[in-house]
């Protein structure tokens, strides 16, 4: 506690004065880095939070479908839709038949036994992971009725 007794900002700004005024040939130039430091390290300190907040973005909304349609318009276009759909699902079953041929035309020309590598391995590459036990009911929060 002794050393804080002897600390006082009257003593320092008096400490600071007794300095300035002797005669020294940098005391200019120490001044000025002083300042230039306190400067750059005060602008390095700043926060992001204090610069101004980007503009909101401009919505710009889509106009392809009319704004006047019908219901019996929208249920229209979401069978033909749903139509569309089903078709790819189609397509995309009969690729997936189709390449399931073509790796076991390989398999066969490679001198693989296609059959046995099907039923070692199964339709699916990787097998669904399925829980070895329920998972815990969660205890109610208090407060709960």
């Amino acid at each position: 506690m002794r050393f804080w007794r002897q600390v006082s900002p009257r003593g320092a700004v008096d400490d600071f004065f007794h300095e300035w005024r002797r005669p020294n040939p940098y005391r200019w130039r120490v001044l000025g880095v002083s300042v230039a430091a306190t400067f750059a390290l005060m602008v390095v300190m700043i926060p992001d939070s204090e610069r101004v907040p980007p503009r909101p973005p401009k919505v710009t909304w889509i106009t392809t479908l009319e704004p006047g349609r019908t219901d019996a318009e929208i249920v229209e276009s979401n069978l033909e839709n749903q139509k569309r759909k089903d078709e790819r699902a189609v397509a995309a079953a009969a690729r997936a038949e189709q390449r399931k041929k073509n790796a076991k035309a390989l398999g066969r020309a490679m001198g693989f036994d296609v059959e046995e590598l099907e039923e070692q391995y199964g339709e699916d590459s990787a097998p669904a992971a399925t829980p070895s036990e329920p998972a815990p009911k969660p205890a109610p929060a208090t407060g709960e009725r």
